[in-house]
């Protein structure tokens, strides 16, 4: 019956109460006059077979058919009963017209003989679809008796995984109600109720919540030790983009509990809206998410610059989708080269007469930066200075570098060549006046490439171990569309030379958000204490460069901004001829491969350069190696 197509289920389903009207009609009639000789009058057979095929056209009508037996409910309830009523009349219309012998009693018990028939056998039929849920291999608990908690229930009722057993929610009202036979208990009774059911997942429902209520939350349920799952958030459910059935790990963003703040639609679209904008590294983590920002603020063409083959294909083909999708008037304009080729970059921004630059171009990986050091170099520091020297040459008038916290005090060739970028623009903004600079600082972004997030994930996949680099280790973490947004915002702000820091919450210590991604996949990390437990975290030491904490602010004093979550920060800088000279002397070093005159030049530059270790660079370690 499951498997047959849905027209073939409707016939069954017609025929099924064809046979039921006609047992209800004979059961009436011996009820009342323990005979059924009315089956010798063919001409009165003939005529309620008539009733019953017009009963069930009223069913029909009435979309009793269209109705998914495993979802019946009041409605359907509702259609039989008037199906029935309607048939009875019917019926007294054929008993006067063939002068049958008549009651009352007959028509009343024939009307109750259908409905009980018709709607019992519904009720009766859901409940033998359903009951595969009741052997599910998981029970679970559902956190949020409201709507979408409701709605998670009765998707869940045919679900050969889940078992939806209980309900627990805050609101006091809903105490003891029983949803569907599933019973409604206060968070207080989460404990008894985990061990009395033998509950072994936790499903969340509460996708209107706050960020802070939902970090609130999943830290009251981490002690419990079992897997937290949670439905889509409400944007996603309202977009049609996912199902409520969808369940999904707990965001990293949800531990965090911190809210993001609306955005200042002004600020949004000060240097987008109706003008041509183009971002360096289009294809990265940073860059990828200010272009999908952008395009929603309506510029007239969108200029995207990436050296990656692949990765601006991915881009421009997401973005182009988007366009169609909301039928956006925007112009898409892929374009690939290195931020090395002045000439490009210049060619580009003449050619298409932009009007704002979001520079996100960037060697990223500290440890990888340090064993590449002339790269990370000639990429980060260079890189800008040939882009912002190209704006300027085709009358940019706002350019917005894509700053780090580890150009705060940097123990890294990476931090160390962004605080050059950013000294080298603030030089720039000195000499002219035309190309407004200003420079965006903050920390890890979730999800980006090399943050740890998905690296735990697939650790714990694995069963083990994570590795983590000290302990001690504390980082600052915000979303990739936050992050994005606040760019935009800061760089409507500049005015030349402005230094912005957003404001990236309290750090987070890795350990422990590694222990609470273990505990919340329902997993118990394994040491000393736990030998028996099932994720080991094991410590590898710090990598070149690393720091235990990062700083956002070289000095102490930062100003309020029109946005509470960008503070502006009044930082030394350089002349242009001083930073000239020091570009200068940085661009022969890295021409002869000199690495200790490179490392020179940065101690001795105002960038707070404090390394860690010595030259870590592969290939000059190689070098020195073979000159031993």
């Amino acid at each position: 019956m499951m498997g047959l197509h849905r027209n073939t289920k409707r016939l069954v389903s017609m025929l099924a109460d064809g046979c039921i009207l006609f047992t209800a009609w004979l059961g009436a009639y011996y009820l009342r006059f323990d005979s059924l000789a009315v089956l010798a009058d063919e001409a009165f057979v003939l005529s309620f077979l008539a009733v019953a095929f017009l009963t069930l056209v009223v069913f029909s009508l009435f979309g009793l058919y269209r109705a998914v037996v495993r979802y019946i409910g009041l409605r359907s309830m509702l259609a039989i009963a008037s199906g029935t009523i309607i048939s009875g009349l019917l019926l007294r219309m054929v008993t006067d017209a063939n002068a049958v012998l008549y009651s009352v009693s007959v028509n009343l018990n024939y009307v109750f003989f259908s409905f009980v028939g018709i709607g019992g056998s519904r009720l009766l039929l859901r409940e033998i679809v359903s009951v595969g849920g009741r052997h599910a291999h998981h029970k679970v608990l559902i956190y949020g008796a409201g709507a979408s908690g409701r709605q998670l229930l009765l998707a869940l009722a045919s679900s050969v995984e889940y078992r939806a057993v209980a309900f627990v929610d805050d609101d006091p009202s809903l105490k003891g109600v029983m949803i569907k036979d599933v019973k409604v208990y206060s968070p207080d009774c989460i404990k008894e109720v985990v061990t009395k059911y033998g509950i072994s997942k936790i499903l969340l429902a509460v996708p209107s919540a706050t960020r802070t209520i939902r970090a609130e939350l999943i830290q009251s349920l981490e002690p419990l030790g079992l897997p937290v799952l949670t439905i889509p958030g409400m944007a996603d459910l309202v977009d049609g983009k996912m199902k409520i059935d969808e369940l999904q790990d707990v965001k990293i963003e949800d531990l965090l509990g911190r809210d993001a703040v609306t955005p200042i639609p002004s600020l949004l679209t000060a240097n987008i809206t109706g003008k041509v904008v183009m971002v360096t590294g289009a294809g990265g983590s940073i860059g990828s998410e200010l272009c999908r920002q952008i395009i929603l603020q309506s510029p007239l063409k969108l200029v995207l610059f990436e050296a990656s083959e692949f990765s601006l294909y991915e881009i421009d083909k997401e973005l182009s989708s988007t366009i169609t999708n909301r039928q956006l008037d925007v112009q898409l304009i892929p374009t690939l080269g290195t931020v090395l080729d002045q000439q490009r970059l210049q060619g580009i921004m003449q050619s298409y007469q932009v009007h704002t630059v979001y520079h996100a171009a960037a060697y990223k990986h500290v440890p990888l930066v340090e064993f590449n050091v002339i790269e990370g170099l000639r990429n980060n520091l260079f890189g800008t200075w040939h882009t912002a020297e190209a704006a300027i040459a085709s009358g940019v008038e706002t350019f917005v570098l894509i700053s780090t916290d580890k150009a705060v005090r940097p123990t890294n060739v990476m931090g160390t060549t962004k605080r050059l970028a950013e000294l080298t623009l603030q030089a720039l903004a000195q000499r002219q006046s035309a190309t407004r600079f200003c420079m965006v600082r903050f920390g890890n972004v979730l999800g980006s490439s090399g943050s740890v997030v998905p690296l735990f994930r697939k650790q714990i996949k694995k069963g083990g171990p994570i590795t983590l680099t000290h302990e001690d280790i504390t980082r600052y973490f915000m979303t990739i569309p936050e992050a994005a947004q606040l760019v935009i915002q800061a760089g409507a702000m500049g005015e030349g030379g402005d230094v912005f820091v957003l404001d990236m919450g309290e750090p987070v210590k890795i350990y422990d958000l590694a222990k609470k991604m273990v505990h919340l996949t329902g997993l118990e990390i394994k040491n000393k204490q736990h030998p028996q437990g099932d994720i080991e975290i094991k410590i590898t030491g710090l990598r070149p460069g690393e720091k235990l904490y990062e700083e956002l602010l070289i000095g102490e004093d930062e100003k309020p901004t029109r946005h509470p979550r960008i503070k502006a920060a009044n930082e030394v800088c350089l002349s242009w001829g001083e930073m000239q000279a020091l570009l200068s002397e940085l661009s022969e070093a890295a021409l002869n491969y000199d690495l200790p005159k490179i490392r020179t030049l940065m101690l001795s530059a105002p960038t707070g350069f404090n390394p860690t270790d010595g030259i870590c660079d592969l290939v000059w370690q190689a070098q020195v190696l073979n000159k031993q």
